[in-house]
């Protein structure tokens, strides 16, 4: 769920701009006491825990109905752009913190600062509440959430004669050089195409390199960001990255841990029973340990999050059923239904109990439990904000030029930061 696809600025701007050009004050009133609800691609997996979830919020508001319409993933963004431009959007919808961010630039969505008490802010974990914040203020509520791990081969790291799976950027360079002249294989694939994985724009984070500073100009070009640069470019050259990282997908990666040729895969916990489907034969060696990182400690977390258009006919029952949808209760249930994490810190506490009082969790529940105690660390590693695909393009483009030897690291990395400078 790490990989959510980001959409074209281009099209978000030619949309957007008939959108506000159209736009007037303030909405037609409406006598409908239906709202609409949208999410991505959960029928027909979920259809009957949203059905009683509609249910029990209908019977708790007589006066409301709730229609349900699921979209599929990929065509969320254009629907949903389209809706917004048509002021048609439905009144509750899912996105994820960095789509939604494209929208809350061009004040889409509802303020929630002036509509959500403190008290309510505060069920939520801090860090994730923050992901649906940009310039300090509120567009979204936070949903469910999943942290990745670390799923590795347990033969490949005793033949390499490694005791323990690594935990930092720092151990994984040494663990790769010995998993390489011990057993020929690769420690891990993290791909460097645009618009694919966040994974190595992540580790800039992770190593203590901010991305932007507080005008949002370049503040990578430093020691520490050429650092990063370096650190990846050893890497390839030394061949201890598989070469396709350059022009494959993470999907590349996957593949490649389920032949045996990769000792590690950044992936959710659930991600053990894909493996006990295509590999069995690898998912039988494999175990989980936590998330890769830096110096800093920190570690990503993917959210998923409901916000309310502005044009909503009806705002306090928008956001009513938002919230909702996201307490603690309901979010539990979710949470077990979807092997996904809950957002309330509540509700992650009742989690983390629940999983403990099992003596025998298998090995998905084992890594679930993991996945739970990394939110402490865990935050939205890039920040929600304008044309961050462009960003991540400046940035993956000329760290392969530096790595193809087109461009010394220095010249790179002060090329990445220009480009996204003049954006």
């Amino acid at each position: 769920m790490r990989n959510w696809k980001r959409i074209s600025i281009f099209a978000l701007l030619g949309l957007l701009l008939s959108w506000v050009m159209s736009c007037s004050t303030s909405p037609a009133p409406s006598k409908s006491k239906e709202i609409e609800f949208w999410t991505m691609q959960l029928k027909p997996e979920f259809t009957t825990y949203f059905n009683n979830l509609i249910t029990n919020f209908e019977a708790q508001n007589p006066s409301v109905k709730v229609r349900w319409v699921d979209v599929p993933w990929t065509a969320m963004e254009s629907k949903i752009l389209a809706a917004v431009s048509a002021r048609t959007a439905p009144d509750v919808v899912n996105l994820n913190p960095n789509f939604a961010s494209l929208l809350a630039s061009r004040h889409a969505w509802l303020d929630l600062d002036g509509k959500v008490p403190q008290e309510v802010k505060q069920q939520y974990l801090p860090n994730v509440w923050k992901a649906s914040t940009l310039n300090g203020k509120s567009f979204g509520i936070p949903w469910y959430l999943t942290t990745n791990v670390t799923i590795y081969n347990t033969d490949l790291l005793k033949k390499a004669g490694i005791s323990k799976p690594p935990g930092t950027y720092e151990e994984v360079a040494q663990a790769a050089q010995l998993i390489k002249d011990k057993t020929g294989k690769y420690a891990l694939f993290l791909t460097m195409v645009p618009k694919d994985a966040s994974d190595v724009l992540e580790s800039f984070v992770e190593m203590g390199v901010p991305l932007v500073d507080a005008q949002g100009q370049a503040a990578f070009n430093t020691p520490a960001g050429k650092a990063v640069f370096q650190y990846w470019v050893d890497l390839y050259k030394k061949g201890l990255l598989p070469k396709e990282v350059l022009t494959q997908g993470q999907q590349h990666g996957i593949e490649l841990y389920e032949a045996g040729e990769t000792a590690m895969v950044s992936a959710g916990a659930e991600f053990i029973d894909t493996i006990a489907k295509n590999a069995p034969e690898i998912a039988k060696i494999s175990a989980i340990a936590p998330q890769i990182t830096g110096s800093t400690g920190k570690k990503n977390v993917a959210v998923m999050n409901l916000v309310i258009p502005r044009d909503t006919h009806m705002p306090d029952i928008a956001l009513k059923f938002a919230l909702f949808v996201t307490n603690t209760p309901n979010q539990l249930a979710f949470a077990k239904a979807a092997n996904v994490l809950p957002s309330t810190v509540e509700g992650i506490q009742q989690y983390q109990r629940d999983i403990s009082k099992d003596p025998k969790a298998s090995t998905v529940e084992q890594g679930r439990k993991i996945s739970a105690s990394q939110l402490s660390q865990a935050e939205v590693l890039i920040p929600a904000m304008k044309n961050i695909n462009l960003l991540e393009k400046a940035i993956y483009e000329n760290l392969q030029d530096a790595i193809l030897g087109k461009k010394t690291v220095e010249q790179a990395v002060a090329d990445a930061a220009t480009e996204w400078n003049k954006k």
